[in-house]
C-alpha cells in the first residue's frame, strides 16, 4: 500500500508537473506576440450562451451527421469517466479514500452512466476508425498523432471497463461501496472474459494491472496533448469563448501614418495577435475547412487546414526566440523552404467557406489577409497582373482604368439624378465600379435604376464623385491605397444628406456597411435584394411572375457568409417566377465561390481547373434553365463558365428578373 501510494504520488506529480510547464509556456509564447490583441471578452452572457451551444452542444461538430454523432460520443463519454478515473487517482495515493461513501445513491447512478458512456465512446472511436481506413476522405489527415490519440483515449476506456469488471468480481468489504450492480457493460466484459470465476488473488492482480494500465495511459495522454494536435482539448472551449459574435466582419484597419510601426500586417511570428495563436492553438486539423475551400477543390496549392498547421508549426519551432526576446533573429513566415509559397498566399477568395464551417471557429482570413498586407506594403510583392490594377485604382478610381469623369456613361438618357444636383435624398445608391464600368454589370444597373423609378423611389447617385470602395485594394493587400479611396468616399458622402445607401454589388455592401465605420462613417446600408423586398411588402412595386422554367440561384460569398442575406433573394424569386425553384448541391451557407472574390477577378487562374467552370457544371448538374445571383462578378464570373459548358442555360441577376417582373 505505502509503495503504492508513494509511485503514484511521483507518477501524478511528474506528470501533472510538466503537463502544466508546457501550458505555462505556450500561454507565454500567447503573451509573447506583437500583434494587436482583440481578445476582450465582451457581450459576456452571449459568449457564455455560446459556450453552452457550441462546445457542451457540439453544434458546429454535429453539421456532419455521422462523423457529428461520433465526435459527440467520445466527448461526453469520454468525459463522463473522468471522474472515476480521478477518484482512481486519489485512491491511488490514498488507498483508504471512497467517494461512494458520501453520497452512495448519486454515486451509484454515476457509476451506471458512466459505464454505459464509457461503451459509447468506443462506438465512436469504432466509426472513426471505419471514416480513417475506410471512407478515407481527402481532406482528413492520416498521420501518427491522430493515430496515437485514438490508441491513448481507447486504452483508457477499455481499461476503464477492465478495472469496474474486477471491482464488480471483487468480494464486497465492510464499509466500501458494492460494486456489484452498477455497471451494466463492465458486467458484460466480467462475464465474457470469466473474470468473475477468477480467484480473489487473481481479481487483485487483474485489477491492479488494469489500474496501472488506465491511470499510466492518462497520464501519457497528459504529457502528449500539449505537444499534439490534439491541443485543442484545451485551447478550443476559450477559442469559441473568444470567437467574433456577429457573422459580420471587417479587415483590421492598420494605422499606416504610426511612424513608430517598423512593419505592416504579418510578416513572421511576433507579428500574430493573441487571437492569431488561441487559433493556431484549437485547430483540430478536422479539415472540414479543406473540404469546402474552392480552392482546395479546383486543385491550388491551398489548404486552410495546411496553413493553419504550418504556422503553428513556425510558431512552435521559433518559439525560442519569441520568448528569450530575440525578436530580430526570427525568421519570416515565407521564406525559401517555407511552406507557405505565393501560389498558396493569392489563391485564396477570401470567400470564408472555411471560416463558416470551422467547428473551433477559427478565423482563417484574419492570417492571409495580414499576410498579404505584409507584402504588398513591405515586400511589394504580389501577383503581376495586380500592378496594372492599382495603378488604374489610383489614378482612375476603378480597376479596369476607364476614365472617371465617365462613371456615369452607363445611365445615359435614362434621367437619373446625381447627387452633385440634388444635395438631399432618400437612397444615395452606390452604384460600384463593375456597375458603372462592365458592360454585364451596366445591363444590370440600368435594370436597377428602372425599379427604383417604377417604385418612385427618391434616389441619386454620385456619378464622377464615386471612387472604388476600397474591397479590391484590401483583399489584394493594398492597405495604402484602400484607406485612400475609402475616406475619399467618406469625405464626398459627408457633402451630402441621405438617409440610406444601397448597393446591387455585394462587395460594395459588405466594406460600406462593415469596414466604413472604423473610419467614422457608420450609415444604413442595404443591399438590392432586402430593398427590392421590402419595396413589395410596402407595396410600392407589383409583381407579375414571370415563367422562366427551372430556375436556381447561385449565393454571392459577400452577401451569404459575410452577411447572412440568403433568404431575401429567394423570396423574391419566389414571387417574380411562375417557374420551379431548384437548389444546387453546394447552396446557402455551403455555396460554392465564382472565383472572382478577394481581387481574384483581375489574377489569373493559372493553376488547377478555373473555380467559375466548375460552378458552372453544378448549375448545369441542377438541370436549370435560368441561373440568378445577386453580385455583377458573379453574373460575368457564371456566364464565362456556362459558355465553356457549351449549355444553353440564361445567367441573370435579380435586379434584371426584377425588372422583368415589375410594373
Amino acid at each position: 500500500m505505502i509503495l503504492k501510494s508513494l509511485v503514484m504520488s511521483i507518477a501524478l506529480i511528474a506528470a501533472f508537473g510538466y503537463f502544466f510547464k508546457k501550458v505555462k509556456r505556450l500561454h507565454s509564447v500567447m503573451m509573447s506576440v506583437d500583434g494587436s490583441s482583440n481578445l476582450a471578452p465582451d457581450r459576456l452572457g452571449e459568449r457564455i450562451k455560446v459556450l453552452f451551444i457550441d462546445v457542451l452542444g457540439q453544434s458546429n461538430v454535429r453539421r456532419k451527421p455521422a462523423a457529428g454523432l461520433a465526435h459527440t460520443l467520445i466527448f461526453f463519454g469520454f468525459l463522463a469517466i473522468q471522474p472515476h478515473s480521478l477518484e482512481l487517482m486519489i485512491k491511488g495515493v490514498i488507498p483508504f479514500f471512497e467517494a461512494g461513501n458520501f453520497l452512495p445513491g448519486l454515486y451509484a447512478v454515476y457509476l451506471y452512466a458512466a459505464d454505459i458512456s464509457g461503451f459509447f465512446v468506443l462506438i465512436g472511436f469504432a466509426y472513426a476508425l471505419y471514416r480513417r481506413l475506410v471512407i478515407r476522405p481527402s481532406y482528413l489527415t492520416l498521420g501518427r498523432d491522430a493515430n496515437l490519440i485514438i490508441l491513448f483515449t481507447s486504452v483508457i476506456v477499455l481499461s476503464f471497463h477492465f478495472i469496474n469488471a474486477f471491482q464488480m468480481a471483487m468480494p464486497a468489504q465492510t464499509g466500501h461501496f458494492n460494486y456489484i450492480s452498477v455497471f451494466p457493460v463492465s458486467g458484460v466484459f466480467a462475464r465474457v472474459f470469466g473474470i468473475d470465476t477468477l480467484s480473489s488473488t487473481n481479481l487483485m492482480i487483474g485489477y491492479e494491472i488494469f489500474y496501472y494500465i488506465h491511470i499510466g495511459t492518462i497520464l501519457g495522454f497528459l504529457i502528449y496533448i500539449p505537444g499534439s494536435k490534439h491541443l485543442h482539448l484545451l485551447a478550443a472551449a476559450p477559442n469559441v469563448f473568444f470567437k467574433r459574435l456577429d457573422i459580420e466582419k471587417a479587415i483590421m484597419k492598420t494605422d499606416i501614418e504610426d511612424e513608430s510601426k517598423e512593419t505592416f500586417g504579418l510578416g513572421k511570428i511576433s507579428d500574430f495577435s493573441r487571437r492569431n495563436v488561441l487559433n493556431l492553438y484549437a485547430c483540430t486539423e478536422c479539415g472540414r475547412c479543406e473540404e469546402l475551400c474552392p480552392a482546395s477543390g479546383t486543385g491550388k496549392p491551398l489548404s486552410p487546414k495546411k496553413i493553419i498547421h504550418d504556422f503553428k508549426q513556425d510558431l512552435l519551432d521559433q518559439s525560442g526566440m519569441l520568448l528569450d526576446n530575440h525578436k530580430n533573429e526570427i525568421l519570416p513566415l515565407m521564406r525559401e523552404e517555407s511552406k507557405l509559397t505565393d501560389d498558396v498566399l493569392w489563391a485564396c477568395t477570401t470567400c470564408r467557406s472555411c471560416e463558416n464551417v470551422c467547428p473551433v471557429s477559427n478565423e482563417h482570413l484574419d492570417f492571409i489577409f495580414e499576410m498579404r498586407k505584409h507584402q504588398v506594403l513591405m515586400e511589394a510583392k504580389f501577383p503581376p497582373e495586380m500592378q496594372e490594377t492599382f495603378n488604374n485604382m489610383e489614378n482612375q478610381a476603378n480597376p479596369w482604368g476607364f476614365a472617371s469623369d465617365t462613371r456615369a456613361d452607363w445611365c445615359k438618357g435614362m434621367d437619373v439624378p446625381l447627387m452633385a444636383e440634388k444635395l438631399q435624398t432618400d437612397v444615395l445608391w452606390f452604384v460600384g465600379c463593375a456597375g458603372s464600368f462592365d458592360d454585364r454589370g451596366k445591363k444590370i444597373s440600368q435594370a436597377t435604376a428602372r425599379i427604383l423609378k417604377k417604385a418612385g423611389v427618391d434616389f441619386a447617385i454620385l456619378g464622377p464623385e464615386e471612387n472604388c470602395n476600397g474591397d479590391m485594394a484590401r483583399r489584394a493587400g493594398n492597405e495604402y491605397l484602400a484607406q485612400m479611396m475609402i475616406r475619399q468616399n467618406v469625405e464626398t458622402f459627408a457633402q451630402y444628406k441621405f438617409k440610406t445607401i444601397l448597393t446591387g454589388c455585394p462587395h460594395c455592401y459588405n466594406v460600406i456597411k462593415n469596414e466604413y465605420p472604423d473610419f467614422g462613417a457608420a450609415y444604413d446600408v442595404v443591399h438590392t435584394a432586402d430593398y427590392f423586398d421590402r419595396l413589395i411588402k410596402e407595396g410600392r412595386l407589383t409583381v407579375n411572375a414571370l415563367n422562366s422554367g427551372i430556375m436556381t440561384f447561385h449565393d454571392s460569398c459577400y452577401l451569404g457568409r459575410w452577411n447572412n442575406i440568403y433568404d431575401a433573394p429567394r423570396r423574391l424569386l419566389k414571387k417574380s417566377v411562375s417557374g420551379q425553384m431548384v437548389e444546387m448541391d453546394r447552396s446557402g451557407s455551403k455555396g460554392f465561390c465564382c472565383g472572382a472574390g478577394g481581387a481574384r477577378m483581375f489574377m489569373e487562374e493559372t493553376l488547377g481547373k478555373r473555380m467559375n467552370n466548375e460552378r458552372a457544371i453544378q448549375v448545369v448538374e441542377s438541370g436549370a434553365q435560368t441561373v440568378v445571383s445577386a453580385c455583377p462578378f458573379c453574373a460575368v464570373m457564371l456566364h464565362d463558365g456556362i459558355m465553356e459548358t457549351g449549355k444553353e442555360i440564361r445567367v441573370k441577376d435579380i435586379a434584371e428578373i426584377m425588372d422583368e417582373a415589375t410594373n
